[in-house]
């Protein structure tokens, strides 16, 4: 709409030629180009939030809300936390729920005991380490300890 104004406003003070005219585009193309490409060298926030700290979960795996804990393969989220239970005996894993690259919540794979990103195709070791980008930052690795009761097993997660 400016370039529009002040193109009126010349031509009603000065005629301009093809040349001038085609050069007062480009120059507004230009710039308008600049602008938009200098946009998108501002640093880009991190997408993900940051990995929960100063955890002290305990899931009591007879609760029918962590019973896929008890099967291998078997995985729940809880506050920014997603834990696992391996293909081993008695050894469940913890580790940041968002994908490091894009935000998206990762899930457990029980063929290689790995995290999966559905976004791009992240994967991350149970260990929470990168496997295969386009991630480079790996999940935050929580401790898991496990007790056995009367009414069965205890979960305690903490990091």
């Amino acid at each position: 709409m400016c370039l529009f104004i002040y193109l009126h406003e010349q031509a009603n003070t000065v005629k301009l030629d093809r040349k001038e005219f085609l050069s007062l585009i480009g120059v507004s193309t230009g710039a308008f180009a600049l602008g938009r490409c200098l946009q998108g060298c501002k640093a880009a926030a991190q997408p993900y939030p940051n990995p929960p700290s100063n955890v002290n979960i305990t899931l009591d795996l007879s609760n029918a809300a962590y019973k896929s804990l008890n099967t291998a393969g078997g995985y729940i989220y809880t506050d920014g936390i997603i834990v696992a239970k391996t293909t081993s005996p008695n050894v469940w894993i913890a580790v940041s729920q968002y994908c490091t690259h894009l935000g998206t919540s990762v899930v457990f794979q029980t063929t290689n005991n790995d995290f999966y990103c559905s976004e791009k195709g992240s994967v991350f070791a149970y260990s929470g380490g990168v496997v295969t980008g386009p991630a480079t930052v790996p999940l935050k690795q929580y401790s898991v300890t496990y007790s056995q009761t009367i009414n069965g097993t205890i979960l305690n997660i903490t990091g």
